[in-house]
């Protein structure tokens, strides 16, 4: 063990303030990061399970999709516009035909926000009329109430079973409307999703879109939620380093015998601010700790239980979305904890100032 850490292991820095405001500043850091993070993936995958990331225009499965990498899962979906009819409600929606684990005819899911303005619940009849050449009329039943997908510009999307919708548009069972591709998780942010949805066009001879193309504003949204908590990150580390200069300054006023006694034992003003930077780290390691510690456990009962709501309408979800990344944690850890020490240099300059035979009299 040096000598400065030695004397560092033996000093304490009382600052139960600096330690608390610390811990606060990463409570408010690790939440933000937590919180963005949480929009952006439960925001998408609402809209990938509705829609999939990437949107094949094509009445047949391309063979050319086996050998694209990077794709999880390939949806063959039918669309048809309808208009329901529930009492004295009348609303048009679109038809979403997808393939289901169970193959039971006429069973639908419906949307929140549909459910409660039609009055309808699991179980109950609902009457489909889709006009084409003719009137024809279906009597669907509400297996499901879903959330309301986010961003979907006021347009109702019903899912219902593929083949149901195929017989209703009067496709074999070869052919769709379009097909729904879903990406692993490495490719779907949003400049690989439209690399990839332009390899896609490209290989297949089809065109193809992908989610941020066709919801530009929901992602520019997303885009301003990380912009804020990036703001975030910066005015907290700021002011968790100037409660750490505060406390240091006032601890170094405190020491300045101790700091003079150690000028005349030889060693020189860098070696003691080594001494009193690793006292302050220690500081802001237990700051650290704590806050992460609170935040993880905020993090965790909001995950749980979704005590913290919001409103929909405003929000695209109904409740405070949060998604812990281990990664992204250790790296706003460590680039705090680095911004915080770095400010904390320039109270160690106060050392210099201390002359030890001044200080040495008066003791």
């Amino acid at each position: 063990m040096t000598s400065g850490r030695f004397i560092a292991s033996k000093l304490r820095f009382k600052g139960t303030l600096a330690v608390c405001a610390t811990a606060v500043s990463f409570l408010v850091i690790i939440v933000s990061l937590a919180i963005s993070s949480g929009f952006r993936k439960e925001i998408h995958n609402s809209l990938s399970e509705a829609h999939g990331d990437i949107l094949l225009m094509s009445r047949i499965l391309p063979g050319a999709l086996d050998s694209i990498s990077g794709i999880r899962e390939i949806r063959p979906a039918v669309y048809s516009a309808g208009i329901v009819k529930s009492g004295l409600h009348v609303r048009g929606v679109r038809f979403r035909g997808t393939e289901r684990s169970d193959s039971t005819s006429l069973m639908v899911d419906i949307p929140l926000g549909f459910a409660s303005g039609m009055n309808l619940s699991p179980g109950d009849r609902m009457l489909a009329y889709f006009v084409s050449d003719k009137v024809r009329a279906r009597n669907f039943t509400v297996r499901n109430i879903i959330d309301d997908i986010p961003g979907s510009d006021g347009t109702v999307t019903i899912n219902a079973n593929l083949e149901d919708l195929q017989r209703l548009e009067g496709l074999g069972k070869d052919e769709f409307s379009a097909v729904e591709i879903v990406l692993d998780g490495p490719e779907r942010d949003r400049d690989r999703q439209k690399a990839k949805a332009a390899e896609i066009a490209y290989r297949c001879g089809r065109q193809a879109s992908s989610l941020s193309e066709r919801y530009p504003q929901l992602y520019d949204w997303l885009d301003l939620i990380d912009v804020n908590v990036t703001a975030i990150l910066i005015l907290m580390t700021i002011v968790a380093g100037f409660n750490m200069i505060s406390g240091l300054l006032i601890y170094l006023f405190r020491h300045t015998s101790t700091i003079g006694i150690l000028k005349s034992l030889g060693m020189d003003n860098r070696g003691i601010s080594r001494v009193f930077l690793r006292i302050s780290s220690r500081v802001v390691l237990e700051g650290m700790a704590a806050g992460n510690a609170l935040a993880l456990l905020f993090c965790l009962v909001q995950d749980k239980t979704h005590i913290l709501k919001l409103d929909a309408a405003n929000y695209f979800l109904s409740f405070v979305p949060v998604n812990l990344s281990p990664l992204a944690i250790i790296v706003t850890d460590a680039s705090a904890y680095l911004a915080i020490m770095l400010m904390l240099l320039l109270p160690t300059l106060f050392i210099s100032k201390v002359d030890p035979a001044r200080t040495i009299r008066n003791l």
